[in-house]
């Protein structure tokens, strides 16, 4: 029964993530189809940067904890690169370059959405494997 409530805290985390990630999109076609000022699709971005990686490190420290090996092993990637961005001091998106780099953190988004969302159907696959599991014993 433990094991159905981690599964339910993890899909609950990757909906969070989710929905992070499409704001970010959502201001970032807010400023190509110039419904608002770069300075504002920027800080609006980069408000919910820092939430976002604190978040998958948390989801990924959660899996480690929990016992779940394998979906860590599978968060890692996203992990390794939100730190390599965040050291790299290019997790930030720049007022003066937003739309030249328009495309690029449009593409980086939307790879993180189909990541996430791939970990949300093996989350989902193996909370249902689990509660069907609890039943039968």
């Amino acid at each position: 029964m433990a094991d159905l409530f981690a599964w339910l805290i993890s899909f609950f985390i990757l909906i969070a993530l989710i929905v992070l990630v499409i704001y970010q999109l959502m201001c970032l076609a807010d400023l190509e189809f110039d419904y608002i000022n770069p300075y504002d699709s920027a800080s609006r971005i980069n408000k919910v940067v820092l939430p976002e990686y604190i978040t998958v490190g948390g989801l990924c420290l959660f899996y480690i904890v929990t016992g779940h090996w394998v979906m860590s092993l599978l968060c890692a990637p996203y992990l390794y690169y939100n730190v390599r961005l965040y050291r790299q001091r290019n997790h930030l998106v720049d007022v003066t370059e937003i739309f030249n780099q328009l495309p690029k953190e449009k593409k980086q988004r939307l790879f993180k959405l189909f990541y996430l969302v791939f970990i949300l159907f093996l989350s989902l696959f193996w909370m249902i494997y689990t509660s069907l599991d609890d039943n039968y014993d």
